[in-house]
């Protein structure tokens, strides 16, 4: 089995380095320091499960690796429109793509019935440019409860969880998810098939569209956050209008509100992944975590009043990052790039 991992960044280069582990033919596609530490010293992974080392082949260019049968994507949502030319050299005619990404997916109406059918959620496809460059059809969706930093070029620390649930978006539990299940599983890491990954989806959403934004807006980790009575109860009001937009899209996430809270303040310290972005004056991850539940919201007829303030003074804050007059918090600077699974996301 080939596969090609575009992205190979925290999660990207864990995942690679645990499949190349289990016996597949991986290509990590990566840039910059770290591409020259993969290409010389492998992919050092550091975990309380036991550290270590692989070798796939390290390259920046995709035509040197060619058509495989999955390509992992480790990219950010807001960066898979413009993938189109990085991803065309490795499609071949059945190459899958799965889709490592938070919040809602390019995908998510696809193989629905009813009125939703195939309709595109603008947010995260702005005029199609994300089904151009990954047509829904090679999609397979990933949702990941794994929490991995880059400790140094080459260098991932994983500090928890080893769930990727995988699916299909028409539902079916297809050949090639199967495949790609067990090749996750050699490597040793947790692959189950879901028959509705929409669901987990939502689930892992409720944490990501409630800390990520909180925790950059207020430069708190999840801990401070649920332990402040005003924010506990803001970020209980998020959840709470997230649900509604879920359940009237038929998804009724099987964890309550409290649990995911509960799970947020035992992360302690954690900082996201959207917290570090801001720190190092970087555009957040906004529209596919945010912005498109309001989108969904007033496409359902939801009353999401929290959700629209907090997007109101996140975008702000974003445009000001996309510009460059958001000024890089200090903390940055001590502080280690980092791709974690998510908010308050349940390890597994």
């Amino acid at each position: 089995m080939r596969i090609a991992v575009l992205g190979a960044g925290a999660i990207g280069a864990y995942a690679g380095a645990a499949l190349h582990r289990g016996g597949a033919d991986v290509h990590l596609i990566a840039r910059g320091a770290h591409l020259e530490a993969l290409r010389a010293d492998g992919v050092r992974v550091l975990s309380p499960r036991g550290d270590f080392t692989a070798r796939p082949h390290a390259t920046s260019d995709p035509a040197e690796v060619g058509p495989v049968d999955y390509i992992f994507l480790g990219l950010k949502a807001q960066h898979y429109a413009d993938a189109g030319a990085m991803l065309r050299p490795l499609m071949g005619p059945a190459t899958a793509v799965v889709a490592a990404q938070n919040g809602i997916p390019w995908w998510y109406f696809h193989g629905v019935g009813g009125p939703l059918a195939d309709r595109r959620v603008e947010t995260v496809d702005p005029g199609g440019s994300v089904s151009r460059a990954i047509p829904v059809e090679r999609a397979i969706g990933c949702v990941v409860y794994a929490a991995t930093e880059i400790a140094g070029p080459g260098v991932i620390r994983h500090m928890e969880g080893t769930r990727f649930s995988i699916g299909e978006p028409t539902g079916e539990v297809s050949d090639r998810c199967r495949a790609f299940s067990e090749a996750m599983i050699a490597g040793g890491l947790k692959c189950p098939i879901e028959p509705d990954i929409r669901e987990d989806v939502w689930v892992k959403l409720m944490g990501n569209i409630t800390f990520n934004p909180l925790s950059a807006l207020t430069r708190s980790t999840m801990a401070q956050i649920c332990g402040d009575r005003s924010t506990r109860a803001l970020a209980r009001a998020m959840m709470t209008e997230t649900l509604e937009v879920a359940a009237r899209l038929g998804i009724r996430p099987g964890i309550s509100i409290e649990r995911r809270l509960a799970g947020a303040e035992r992360a302690g310290d954690h900082r996201t992944s959207t917290l570090h972005d801001v720190e190092r004056g970087r555009p957040m991850e906004l529209d596919v975590i945010l912005t498109a539940v309001v989108e969904l919201a007033d496409l359902t007829g939801a009353e999401v009043p929290t959700l629209r303030s907090v997007d109101a003074v996140a975008r702000l804050l974003n445009q000001r990052l996309i510009d460059g007059t958001a000024a890089p918090a200090a903390a940055a600077a001590a502080s280690p790039a980092a791709a974690h699974a998510g908010a308050g996301t349940p390890a597994a």
